[in-house]
């Protein structure tokens, strides 16, 4: 990852690529670049020999326009503040970009969760709980989970609120277990979102998805999903990675049975499934049909770029491809289906929980699967739409531009409290 490139600068200059085919404000276009509010915290939690450990968290509200705030929280080393408000800020895009009615937010710790026990991760857990409890809510703020966060994280996180509000109100977050309200689909429904949004790349470029060489880059719950369900379209999957390295064979391999190495041995690194292994760099960088980026930001550097082989990319990650990176991408004609909408699976499916929580009626997974891929692909379709009428640089640009239309139809509506 690169290092030196601002996250939340990114999303800025994104927006501004966008912004200058629009007809916006000033003063609108420096609100909807910047966070409402953000929550920045340190929890003081007791660990399991005593000693007292301090951790700093955050929760960035970045716009509201289009309904409650809306986005995960992780749990990482690597978490700050500009990259907690670039993610609520990518929230607000990819929510509008999908047309569902719920604006952006992100939070996160830093930390390791693999240095700690589960007991002292509860306690952190509940920690934050507290602190963004009069924050959140499902008509305020509804958080889910994100890198090194699951089902587990969220159920506490329901718990601790309700207990401390005395009230039973599950749509407070999602990504909860089934037993605590979740719903059927979610945990794939990243990855599927990412697959789909390719599939209808490969459509709109006259290709087929069966058949297609891919390599996934970060094999966490959306890549190891998204290479398991290319499969089942007929992909090959011949790459994969995690944090400690890649496996790579020319003619395949199977992406479940490289899961179940990762499951046993914490890496894919050595799965003797493959032929040989590959840094993830060189993964990036293969001769494949379809590259499935699938780890932390800014993976995809312009250095990076100028080796990509791949005809298509679909962002499973979130804002995995620098700026500098996308322009590289751009000239070489790399179709590119931007975050916002290839893993807009997560927070569709999220919102779908929502709405069954708020109903306390609950629907079939066929159904919501179904329900998923209408919106993916109608709304992919729209990006063409608006990438061919405004003659765009790129699918990015044409997803800022729907996403930015609608955000701001939104805030000029509600009009400017005094």
């Amino acid at each position: 990852m690169a290092d030196d490139v601002n996250p939340f600068e990114s999303l800025q200059e994104q927006v501004d690529d966008a912004a200058a085919y629009l007809d916006i404000d000033e003063g609108m276009l420096t609100r909807i670049k910047n966070p409402e509010r953000i929550l920045e915290t340190n929890l003081s939690v007791e660990m399991d020999d005593g000693d007292i450990e301090v951790f700093r968290a955050f929760r960035s509200q970045f716009n509201g326009d289009r309904g409650p705030y809306k986005g995960g929280i992780r749990y990482h080393p690597q978490v700050s503040r500009d990259e907690v408000k670039a993610l609520s800020g990518w929230m607000v895009y990819k929510c509008a970009t999908v047309g569902i009615p719920l604006g952006g937010g992100k939070g996160g710790i830093i930390i390791d969760p693999d240095e700690y026990s589960e007991a002292e991760l509860e306690r952190i857990t509940r920690s934050f709980a507290k602190e963004l409890t009069p924050l959140i809510g499902e008509d305020r703020d509804v958080p889910a989970p994100d890198v090194n966060t699951g089902q587990r994280e969220m159920n506490w996180i329901k718990d601790t609120y309700e207990t401390l509000e005395n009230t039973t109100e599950p749509g407070v977050i999602t990504g909860k277990d089934l037993a605590s309200g979740g719903s059927e689909g979610r945990v794939e429904a990243t990855g599927r979102s990412t697959v789909i949004a390719a599939r209808e790349a490969f459509d709109y470029l006259d290709k087929d998805v069966e058949g297609a060489t891919v390599a996934v880059q970060g094999y966490g719950n959306a890549g190891w999903i998204s290479a398991k369900l290319i499969e089942e379209m007929g992909g090959t999957v011949v790459a994969v990675s995690d944090s400690s390295g890649g496996v790579y064979s020319e003619d395949g391999f199977d992406a479940v049975a490289a899961k179940d190495h990762k499951r046993e041995t914490g890496s894919v690194v050595g799965f003797e499934g493959a032929d040989e292994e590959v840094t993830n760099d060189e993964l990036l960088q293969l001769d494949v049909d379809l590259l499935i980026p699938a780890a932390l930001e800014n993976a995809i550097t312009e250095e990076i770029a100028e080796g990509v082989q791949a005809d298509v990319i679909s962002e499973a990650a979130n804002g995995p491809i620098t700026p500098k990176g996308d322009d590289v991408l751009a000239e070489k004609d790399v179709i590119v289906v931007p975050d916002i909408l290839a893993n807009a699976g997560g927070v569709t499916v999220s919102y779908f929980e929502w709405v069954q929580n708020r109903q306390r009626f609950y629907w079939e997974e066929e159904r919501v699967n179904d329900e998923l891929e209408s919106i993916i692909v109608e709304q992919f379709w729209n990006l063409v739409d608006a990438y061919e009428d405004h003659d765009l640089p790129t699918l990015r640009n044409a997803a800022y531009v729907v996403a930015l239309q609608r955000v701001v139809q939104s805030a000029e509506e509600g009009g400017v409290w005094p």
